[in-house]
């Protein structure tokens, strides 16, 4: 399992995406003080006392580094970042030897990113060896980079068509989708995570500019987590808690049994430690959904609106981790049958082996105007076999929820192998 090296950020996270906070970094904030206390000739404004100096006083906020190397890939088992970037692309190497380079350099520069340190030093009069957002020197602020390899890779222009996943195929609508071809699929799908919105930019950057010659962008869709109001899991723009039922990212067991491609399977040999992925760019009709009364939005969802407790649980301070239980509510009278979360997980002997992914999500919000809200849900899991996803979604296409939401885009993906060690490299059991 991938550990980090200093405590997470967010130790209650049991759910369902990756939790928001504070995009200003430290920087603005110490440049900003800094500032008053010139303007004011080292005083405070209308006041005698000195302005403090955080940077003076060793205030900097602490940057934690996530290992790289490992069996598995981080920003799958790690407890959800603030934000996140997923980056869609389509690979544009002319053969098998410049898509190896690709993923060589796709390594190289996450390695780097995610250790944090020094670009190397070059003339002023040179091109910049780093784009200088986060200053001189790279923190690593929490950055993950993951990889994941879609279907069209697998065509006849490298010649892996044999080593596909077996369930690894290109997403279809389901029956209420409306998926934009120019926001979904992909060659290749990299997820950016970290603590801090400049942080994704950087990484975002430096992985483009490397890799300009062998792959162009496809699609990009941006992501935060919100603040847990008031405790627990954190809220969508729906105003209701998302993420509470999920396997345990620290159990083996869990994981091994949900989650992670097993050694031996009926997967290629290569695919042993990776993970089917699948993102769903899922637009909220936030302006009907405020219409709807809270009483019908909960018989909606399955769940508290307040608490996110159960429907059976009436407090507003119930927890939310209490478990749903249907086997004395068959009409629905309590749980409706069409709610969200019952046909996610009808608890029935049928449903039980579909009934389980790991979600990872993200809010975004891509509005222009406040006519033209553009909000939704980054949707984002992780499962042993995809068709437990497919599965599960088909359930819900019979839920009460559809005419609030539209998925706009999106794709199915392989969450390639983790990198072992310095010589290893994203995806060398595929290409060799």
């Amino acid at each position: 399992m991938t550990e980090e090296t200093s405590a997470p950020l967010d130790e209650g996270w049991s759910g369902e995406g990756c939790p928001m906070g504070a995009f200003a970094r430290r920087s603005f904030l110490q440049g900003a003080a800094a500032g008053l206390a010139g303007a004011a000739g080292g005083t405070a404004l209308g006041g005698g006392a000195a302005l403090a100096d955080p940077v003076a006083q060793g205030e900097e906020p602490k940057s934690r580094v996530i290992p790289f190397h490992g069996y598995h890939q981080a920003g799958i088992a790690t407890l959800p970042q603030q934000v996140a970037i997923f980056l869609s692309c389509d690979v544009t190497a002319s053969n098998r030897k410049e898509l190896t380079e690709l993923f060589r350099t796709l390594t190289s520069r996450a390695r780097f990113l995610t250790a944090g340190g020094t670009p190397p030093k070059v003339s002023p009069t040179a091109t910049p060896s780093d784009n200088g957002i986060v200053g001189p020197t790279v923190a690593a602020d929490g950055l993950t980079v993951t990889v994941d390899v879609g279907a069209s890779l697998f065509d006849d222009r490298y010649g892996l068509s044999s080593r596909k996943p077996v369930q690894l195929v290109t997403m279809t609508p389901f029956r209420h989708d409306d998926l934009d071809p120019k926001l979904s699929q992909g060659d290749l799908l990299i997820q950016i995570c970290a603590d801090y919105r400049d942080t994704t930019v950087h990484a975002l950057i430096d992985i483009l500019t490397h890799t300009k010659s062998l792959m162009k962008l496809r699609w990009r869709i941006d992501g935060q987590r919100n603040q847990e109001r008031p405790v627990g899991v954190r809220r969508d723009w729906f105003g209701f808690k998302d993420g509470i039922s999920n396997p345990s990212v620290t159990d083996d067991t869990q994981m091994n049994q949900w989650v992670w491609v097993q050694p031996k399977s009926a997967e290629p040999a290569w695919a042993a430690g990776g993970t089917y992925h699948v993102v769903r760019i899922v637009h909220f009709h936030i302006e009907a959904w405020q219409k709807v009364p809270v009483a019908q939005q909960e018989r909606i969802f399955g769940r508290r609106k307040a608490s996110g407790a159960p429907m059976y649980a009436v407090g507003e301070n119930a927890n939310d981790l209490f478990d749903p239980i249907y086997t004395n509510d068959p009409q629905g009278l309590i749980t409706a049958l069409n709610s969200h979360i019952r046909l996610a997980n009808p608890q029935t002997p049928q449903t039980a082996a579909t009934s389980t992914i790991l979600r990872r999500s993200y809010d975004y919000d891509r509005s222009f105007n406040l006519q033209d809200l553009d909000m939704g849900h980054a949707f984002n899991c992780f499962q042993q076999e995809l068709k437990n996803y497919t599965t599960m979604q088909t359930r819900l296409e019979a839920e009460a929820l559809v005419p609030y939401i539209t998925p706009k885009g999106g794709g199915y993906f392989f969450a390639l192998p983790g990198v072992r060690d310095e010589r290893d490299y994203y995806a060398r059991g595929l290409l060799t």
